[in-house]
């Protein structure tokens, strides 16, 4: 593909474009006309699609190996134009004053006269919905006019994207355009929180903590399963590398690579040994987790032992992601 008068950074595969305006409005041409466009977000990049258009939201399926019982979150300019979709109520109106636009998925009551393709919310009579906070997925959506449904832009239950390369090293062939807007900041997903009850369940933690939510709508529930999945994310084996991980692991065997967190992590050869956040921050550790753990997921490895992280603050949302890639569960 030739995208003319946008910034091209290489020829070979997808096109990766800088995010000028040129390219910004080329991606949302070719979100309107039903194709696929990977864009950053603050949590990981996503695989964009027309979220009213059915064959659209089926190619995402399609590009990734998705199930189709796997809903997809729905983003929004703002949360005006997520309301127009979706019911809001009173814990619904205060989370989204305090969060969005930022890494905070809403499951919501779909409204009636919704539009969204129901292949999107598999189904289902809910909406998963989010407000980004990125500059350049405010910029996307704004250029497409269309409310844009998005999993990560990768293979389903593979590692997540958290730079424009990974999004080629997963979907090379799958995908025509992705606008590289740099590292993602957060570099883990979105905190999913289900509001279609009288009892708000975090389904999914991530970006922002179960504290800060508590903190502004009061206690929340654990998702306890056993119902269909009405977010991203809940299947026992997810964000997987190609090796397995051992978890909890206080140093590597032979022919592991080790992820470490702390100052007092293993040192080791360069390329089989790195370290989350070396002065054992979890914010850190979280950016760095899908990046380093495909760093490490290569020919030659056995399999990828990684230190235990504190289960506090964003820690929660990396064991989550560490035990679903392990295949361990939540």
């Amino acid at each position: 593909m030739t995208a003319r008068g946008c910034g091209r950074v290489r020829s070979a595969g997808p096109d990766i474009l800088k995010t000028d305006a040129g390219s910004i409005a080329r991606a949302g041409e070719m979100i309107r006309a039903g194709d696929l466009v990977a864009f950053p977000t603050e949590t990981v990049y996503g695989l964009g699609a027309d979220a009213t258009n059915d064959a659209a939201v089926a190619a995402v399926f399609a590009a990734k190996d998705r199930p189709t019982f796997n809903p997809l979150i729905v983003h929004f300019a703002d949360a005006r134009a997520a309301s127009r979709r979706v019911a809001f109520d009173e814990r619904a109106r205060l989370l989204a004053e305090s969060f969005w636009p930022g890494p905070l998925t809403l499951v919501l009551p779909r409204r009636e006269a919704c539009r969204i393709s129901l292949l999107a919310s598999s189904g289902l009579d809910t909406l998963a919905v989010r407000v980004p906070g990125h500059p350049v997925a405010q910029r996307f959506l704004a250029a497409a006019a269309r409310p844009i449904a998005a999993p990560s832009a990768n293979v389903a239950g593979r590692v997540s994207p958290t730079t424009a390369r990974h999004v080629v090293d997963s979907l090379d062939g799958r995908v025509s355009l992705v606008l590289d807007g740099g590292p993602c900041r957060i570099g883990i997903e979105s905190t999913v929180i289900d509001l279609s009850g009288d009892q708000a369940l975090i389904l999914r933690p991530g970006g922002v903590t179960r504290e800060a939510v508590e903190a502004v709508i009061g206690g929340i529930a654990e998702f306890g399963g056993g119902a269909p999945a009405n977010s991203p994310g809940l299947q026992d084996r997810h964000y997987a590398p190609a090796r397995p991980l051992r978890l909890n692991a206080a140093c590597a065997r032979t022919g592991e690579a080790f992820l470490g967190f702390g100052r007092d992590a293993p040192k080791g050869p360069r390329g089989d040994v790195m370290n989350l956040s070396p002065s054992e921050d979890v914010d850190e550790a979280a950016a760095n987790l899908f990046a380093m753990i495909r760093a490490l997921d290569r020919k030659g490895i056995s399999a990828i032992a990684v230190a235990p992280i504190p289960d506090e603050g964003l820690g929660r949302a990396i064991n989550d992601r560490l035990r679903r890639a392990a295949g361990v569960g939540a």
